[in-house]
């Protein structure tokens, strides 16, 4: 049995479409030149990507992000994160973060310089000599 996914026949009512809206594109057929779902998806990835750029793709996601703390809250993220991060720890054991800090780090270093370390640590110091500061005014 194949599958007729001609443009044609994927419209209802008997519609036909003209030809200048399929040139250059490949329809699927079950039994010829049949692609997987996976393929499919990398050719649209591609195709979309090319059409509109990263920002498209930052955007999206901006806006996903958005809905989902609407519709979850916050505290979602941070229960996600939570089981991700124990996720990664079971597959790859506790020592797993401490390798991957230490090649960011290098990277950093190599992109940055030393002095990058010196200035986040001094602007680290300096925020929590404020929330000490603070807290005394408060207590």
């Amino acid at each position: 049995m194949a599958w007729d996914l001609q443009p044609a026949s994927l419209l209802s009512g008997g519609d036909t479409v003209p030809p200048s809206a399929i040139e250059g594109r490949h329809w699927m057929t079950r039994n010829k030149g049949a692609m997987t779902v996976a393929e499919a998806g990398r050719r649209g990835g591609a195709t979309t990507a090319q059409r509109h750029g990263p920002e498209f793709y930052e955007q999206i996601g901006k806006k996903g992000g958005r809905t989902t703390a609407a519709r979850h809250g916050s505290d979602f993220y941070e229960q996600i994160g939570k089981q991700g991060g124990q996720k990664v720890k079971e597959l790859y054991g506790p020592r797993f973060y401490g390798r991957i800090g230490k090649i960011g780090g290098d990277t950093v270093s190599e992109k940055y310089g030393h002095e990058h370390f010196e200035e986040i640590g001094k602007k680290g110091g300096q925020k929590v000599a404020e929330l000490i500061a603070r807290g005394r005014q408060a207590g």
